[in-house]
């Protein structure tokens, strides 16, 4: 006996408040704010170069354009997860948030990390003294100022959902909405970017060597790299599908053994639809007394339970079943019992 009619039923219900819960609200306030300053910074950043010759201004102007094309990715990504299932895609478009937060991944590091790094390479072949470089400077202090206040509304936002205690880098590892942990990484980038091209627009203005220029640009194309090739990482492992948080898989252990009628998890699978939305399929043991009828009041309370402690859970198949002894040789194997 499976919940799937009822499941359909519930798919989508509640589904504005479940995504604001669970971070869908913080993270599109992060991206505009973070979309708003790129462009910004972006437009500043491509009339200092013009006007310096600065190849990191060139490359920071580069890094600050991927950045707003990706933001825009992400809100596109958002509005696509969010069609209704059709019978083609039974299970809906929430992982339409993962893919696109992947191209996100692939366009920071072609657009913004290869093509700094070029940059910079040539400018090392060639290097050039800077023209107006009190441009670039002010430029680049006034960025960093921007980039502040766009990092500053990420953490904010991201503080409002992640456990608590739970550090920054562990809440990237381990979140399945993807927005966030972008935003995060990409503000904390653009700023060491940011410093880096202030670092070599400097020394090259005090020294009259160009050649400083460059290596900022290299270093700029390295970093995006990285987080580049992070964001791949993680991503990834998303579109893979992941399981439910171990926090939640307690809590929907909890509400299954929870009911007057008792039942016990024989074993239990979770996956991840989208970032606010989880299949739960479990085989549970239930009395060998019980009548069909009872047994399906029973599963049919412990799918609201399961709603009710986890709201994300949205599609719940549950397989009744009844605990046999446990088979030694089966047992000496490590298969589940009952499975």
């Amino acid at each position: 006996m499976t919940s799937g009619s009822e499941a359909a039923t519930e798919h989508g219900a509640g589904e504005g408040a479940g995504a604001e819960a669970h971070g869908g609200g913080h993270g599109t306030r992060a991206i505009i704010a973070a979309l708003i300053a790129n462009i910004g910074i972006a437009t500043a950043k491509f009339i200092a170069f013009l006007v310096t010759g600065a190849s990191s201004m060139l490359a920071e102007a580069i890094h600050s354009v991927a950045d707003s094309g990706n933001q825009v990715l992400l809100l596109v990504g958002g509005k696509r997860a969010a069609r209704e299932a059709t019978p083609e895609h039974p299970f809906g478009y929430g992982r339409d948030r993962y893919i696109y937060a992947f191209i996100v991944a692939i366009v920071l590091f072609s657009v913004g990390g290869l093509f700094a790094i070029y940059e910079g390479v040539h400018k090392l072949q060639h290097p050039e003294e800077l023209t107006s470089p009190g441009w670039a400077l002010g430029v680049l202090v006034v960025a960093i100022v921007l980039e502040s206040f766009s990092l500053r509304t990420a953490v904010h936002e991201t503080a409002a959902v992640k456990a608590p205690g739970q550090s920054y880098w562990r809440f990237i590892r381990t979140a399945r909405q993807p927005e966030l942990p972008v935003i995060l990484l990409e503000d904390i980038g653009a700023l060491t970017g940011l410093v880096l091209a202030l670092l070599g627009v400097g020394v090259a203005t005090l020294t009259g060597n160009g050649i400083y220029d460059g290596l900022g640009t290299v270093a700029i194309g390295i970093l995006l790299v990285v987080i580049a090739v992070i964001l791949a990482i993680e991503t990834k492992s998303l579109l893979l599908g992941e399981s439910a948080t171990p926090e939640d898989q307690r809590k929907i252990v909890a509400a299954i053994e929870a009911g007057d009628a008792v039942l016990s998890i024989i074993h239990m699978k979770t996956l991840h639809l989208g970032p606010d939305e989880l299949l739960v399929a479990a085989k549970v043991a239930v009395g060998s007394g019980q009548t069909g009828e009872d047994v399906a009041r029973g599963i049919d309370a412990t799918e609201e339970r399961i709603r009710a402690a986890v709201p994300i859970a949205r599609v719940i198949y549950l397989e009744p079943d009844i605990r046999r002894p446990a088979d030694p040789a089966a047992s000496a194997a490590g298969a589940a019992p009952g499975a």
